[in-house]
């Protein structure tokens, strides 16, 4: 074989070894590992519905592949070193904790794998990550307190049900909220250290434990107000309210819009809801990450919107394509 053609025969191989996600780019396509805090809840879905299309639109290959539970931090730091050791060519993460994410995620940039963060911070990360697409999620706990502020009159009792410890996109609800409602100056917050958990199980009873606290003896609420900031919490507390009997005694306000929700609102039992875009996070993570892999410059941050709705507004067009993306569409081709 002539020295020159085994020379750039040598080179091609070792050009093919060493390029980022190298294996997948001569199957023609990239492909990007998309890992959400779970799979279960009807905004990952949506989130999952999102990516698809955009991967659809930017011919791309997507593994999907997330925990269960939204507890399960060791199972999903396990699915991005896997997705690292495999070498995908882009990860797009919900991370489950802020802080123990951070080190799988350094691994994995370190190793040539340009990562997007959506939904939930990771702490410390903006020298590493490509992008974060997101909720303002501060700002959708302020606009949770400025309603439910106003729905009372500026006066009353409220208690908040906190998600999960180290769950950055709750946590900044939670305080964007507690924020909001201290600028009433007749509104007292009663409660604001109970955790609710993961899933809704434990959600709904966390929420009945906490309301088991604030009643009288004739069994009636002594708050005016409850603010839950994620799906799992507003629905662990619907049921517990409904299981009490306790509806329309307290003006509640929660987060997310699964169909579960939106029918609690139709039904004068939860009184606002704070509805993020999750189809359009998960739209916009796969397309900023692609775009870069490309050479685009991609934003360092993207606000994917954040939309109040009551009863009065819930007809409306364009809520009505908030609440309900044709995600079944995209998962079908999944």
């Amino acid at each position: 074989m002539n020295k020159w053609l085994r020379m750039l025969l040598s080179f091609l191989v070792l050009l093919g070894l060493f390029s980022c996600g190298g294996q997948h780019r001569q199957s023609g396509k990239l492909t990007l590992a998309v890992i959400p805090k779970g799979t279960t809840l009807l905004f990952w879905q949506s989130v999952h519905a999102g990516a698809i299309k955009a991967a659809r639109e930017m011919d791309v290959n997507i593994n999907w592949i997330g925990p269960e539970r939204e507890d399960a931090r060791q199972q999903q730091i396990g699915i991005v070193d896997n997705q690292t050791i495999n070498q995908v060519d882009g990860i797009v993460l919900a991370p489950l904790d802020a802080m123990a994410l951070r080190r799988p995620v350094e691994a994995a940039v370190g190793s040539g794998i340009p990562v997007v963060i959506i939904d939930s911070q990771l702490a410390n990360s903006e020298e590493i990550i490509t992008s974060f697409v997101a909720t303002n999620n501060r700002e959708g706990g302020r606009i949770a307190g400025r309603h439910l502020g106003k729905m009372l009159d500026g006066k009353g009792r409220v208690a908040v049900l906190r998600y999960s410890e180290g769950s950055s996109s709750t946590t900044n609800r939670e305080e964007g909220f507690l924020e909001a409602i201290g600028e009433f100056d007749g509104i007292e917050v009663v409660s604001d250290e109970q955790y609710a958990g993961a899933t809704k199980a434990q959600a709904q009873q966390a929420s009945e434990n906490l309301l088991i606290r604030f009643q009288d003896e004739a069994g009636h609420l002594t708050v005016d107000g409850i603010f839950c900031p994620n799906e799992g919490t507003t629905y662990g507390m619907l049921m517990a309210l409904r299981r009490q009997r306790l509806t329309g005694e307290v003006t509640f306000v929660g987060f997310d819009a699964s169909d579960a929700l939106v029918e609690g609102l139709r039904r004068n039992d939860i009184d606002g809801l704070v509805v993020q875009n999750p189809f359009q996070m998960g739209y916009l993570g796969v397309q900023t990450l692609v775009r870069h892999l490309l050479g685009d410059e991609v934003p360092r941050r993207i606000d994917t919107g954040v939309t109040f709705i009551t009863r009065d507004n819930l007809a409306q067009p364009e809520i009505q394509q908030l609440i309900k993306p044709d995600i079944e569409k995209w998962l079908s081709q999944g």
